[in-house]
């Protein structure tokens, strides 16, 4: 009692002593709760292995080209006085594309042809002795000596009259050159040299290049391996199937290729061979240097199976996807992989057909675990435009209605909660 007494007269004298023993008691009680639920297993979205027949394709990476591709350069030296083309236009063969100051071999053909005059009368000239001198030469009036020398004479000025001719035609030549023409039907590019620039085959610059682009060419590198395997098919008479070619915005070139050549080596470096396909381009739609994706179907496999691509993790090159069994629980497999198609993987190895795999979800499992699984369904891409949803984080942050009120800002809200 004396006890109690004296424990009254404390807190009564250090009230501060008794309110901390009361939230240390407080707290002691409060420590004792109740066990936690296990939490609900995860949710995994799970599709079937799909066995079914699927043509099996070889892809490589390309770029088209120009099925002749024309480098115009000017055959005679002079300066460009006009340019009688537009850049990019589909030009003629034999179309003039460019003009050099013809006035210099203008002049130069009418000297040639001066100097075949003259040699023409001096030809003239000699064939007259010679006619003269041939009787008299059958008379013994004239000497041996004189004939043989008609005849010499005549023969050179015959000679002249041909190194003459041959000397107009080159002029002509020259003259023809200075308007530079197309010498083949395509697509003229950029002029490379500008009016007034001095030309000839003396400067190393091109005037501009002509492409011929329909039919267009595909130039793509393939493997040692992919080019054997090919040659076999057709030494056993598998011609291969059609060749198609995908753009760069992903869309597929609604005309058909086919096969043009194979380079004659391999390059020692790279280990693969360059081969050219070409495609049909009426409407001139493709230009050389555009991005392709080239795709030939080599063959069909029989019963492949089926599993998406994002089910299916790689590390360190070992494969695996997550089965789920018929108690729900997680299997993690180790599989063989082999060709892609188009958003499926073909599963060469570990799998069985109708065994569901996990596509949505595969961070959330692991070896044995339990999982609710469910039916995948592929998320449509939101359209152009359209907008996105909100993270919870961002929707929590987001601005008050106008009904409710003007919020205090940050500095008067410290105020008030102190």
């Amino acid at each position: 009692m004396e006890c109690l007494l004296c424990r009254l007269e404390l807190f009564f004298r250090r009230p501060w002593l008794g309110l901390a023993m009361l939230i240390l008691l407080t707290g002691l009680s409060g420590c004792s709760k109740a066990p936690q639920e296990a939490p609900p297993p995860p949710v995994v979205e799970v599709v079937p292995v799909v066995q079914k027949d699927v043509p099996i394709y070889y892809e490589w990476i390309g770029s088209t080209d120009g099925y002749v591709n024309a480098t115009i350069r000017a055959q005679v030296q002079g300066y460009l006085i006009s340019q009688k083309y537009k850049e990019g236009d589909t030009v003629k063969k034999d179309q003039v594309l460019f003009e050099i100051d013809p006035r210099t071999f203008q002049a130069a053909l009418e000297q040639a042809k001066g100097q075949l005059a003259q040699q023409q009368a001096r030809w003239i000239t000699s064939k007259a002795n010679l006619a003269r001198i041939k009787p008299l030469a059958e008379e013994n009036a004239v000497s041996k000596k004189d004939l043989d020398d008609s005849v010499g004479l005549e023969l050179a000025a015959h000679a002249s009259v041909i190194a003459a001719q041959a000397a107009v035609d080159k002029a002509k030549l020259d003259v023809g050159f200075t308007k530079i023409r197309s010498p083949i039907n395509g697509v003229a590019g950029l002029a490379k040299a500008q009016i007034g620039n001095l030309v000839g085959p003396g400067t190393t610059e091109e005037l501009t290049t002509v492409s011929t682009i329909n039919p267009i060419k595909v130039y793509v590198s393939v493997s040692e391996q992919q080019y054997l395997q090919t040659v076999e098919s057709r030494a056993g008479g598998r011609t291969g199937g059609k060749i198609e070619m995908f753009l760069a915005d992903g869309s597929l070139y609604p005309h058909v290729g086919r096969f043009y050549f194979a380079d004659r080596q391999v390059d020692p470096k790279t280990g693969t061979i360059r081969v050219a396909a070409l495609f049909d381009n009426p409407k001139d739609f493709l230009r050389p240097g555009l991005f392709a994706r080239v795709r030939v179907e080599m063959g069909i496999k029989k019963g492949a199976l089926l599993v998406p691509q994002r089910s299916v993790s790689e590390l360190q090159g070992i494969y695996r996807v997550a089965v789920v069994g018929a108690d729900n629980k997680v299997e993690i497999r180790p599989v063989k992989v082999s060709e892609t198609i188009e958003k499926m993987r073909v599963v060469d190895e570990g799998l069985k057909p109708g065994e569901q795999v996990v596509v949505e979800g595969v961070q959330k499992v692991r070896q044995d675990v339990t999982v609710t699984p469910k039916p995948y369904e592929e998320k449509p891409a939101p359209a152009a435009g359209e907008p996105q949803a909100k993270p919870a984080a961002e929707q929590s942050q987001a601005k008050p209605a106008s009904g409710a009120g003007p919020q205090p800002k940050p500095e008067e809200q410290k105020k008030t909660e102190k």
